[in-house]
């Protein structure tokens, strides 16, 4: 009997850490920003930024391959610093965002590539295509209170999509040769993660 209450102690020791390393976050939008260059009239970049990043993040600190994303952002509130380029931006020649107002994004593999570093892929759902993407994630395990009492974590993405496997290939040709606007777009994702607060636990019923 004391080998298999010992055994049982030892199982519910080892198995805190596990449970522990298993949080869920959500992103604050509020702090947080998908941004794009891309390069145009073939010799500058012209940058943009989406408005409004949501989704959740099930992390899984022990074994990172366990962590889950989905992130969602609002197309509609495209910005580029220049109104009449919006508009465009927002028109069927490109996101054509009354149809499509949002993209997504959900993992399906996460993998250590070094201290704080991942490589995730997943599916992006962008003007109504799905494609598999790789992100190239760098996040601290650093957690820090909040003024408001919350605890925070932040991350970082970078990868480069080609809009033309979303259906985005709106173009003009220059007569000095090339393209208004390149192929290639680079992408950088900034994330402030603030902490799921579990679910209270049951009230033990009233003894009668």
């Amino acid at each position: 009997m004391n080998m298999l209450l010992k055994s049982a102690i030892a199982a519910a020791v080892f198995a805190v850490p596990s449970i522990a390393a298993a949080s869920t976050w959500e992103i604050d939008s509020a702090h947080s920003s998908a941004k794009f260059t891309v390069k145009h009239m073939m010799i500058t970049n012209v940058a943009g930024e989406f408005g409004s990043v949501t989704g959740t993040v099930n992390l899984d600190d022990k074994d990172p391959s366990k962590t889950t994303i989905t992130a969602s952002v609002d197309t509609t509130t495209i910005n580029t610093n220049q109104a009449k380029r919006d508009a465009h931006l927002k028109s069927p020649d490109f996101f054509d965002v009354e149809k499509y107002p949002a993209m997504t994004f959900k993992s399906k593999s996460v993998k250590a590539d070094g201290k704080d570093k991942f490589k995730v892929t997943g599916d992006l759902t962008l003007h109504g295509v799905t494609k598999p993407v790789t992100l190239d994630v760098e996040s601290s395990s650093t957690e820090i209170k909040d003024p408001w009492g919350g605890t925070r974590r932040g991350a970082s993405a970078t990868t480069k999509l080609n809009r033309k496997d979303f259906g985005l290939t709106w173009n003009q040709a220059l007569e000095a040769g090339g393209v208004a606007v390149s192929d290639e777009v680079n992408v950088m994702i900034d994330l402030s993660l603030v902490k799921k607060d579990a679910a209270p636990a049951a009230a033990a019923p009233a003894k009668k």
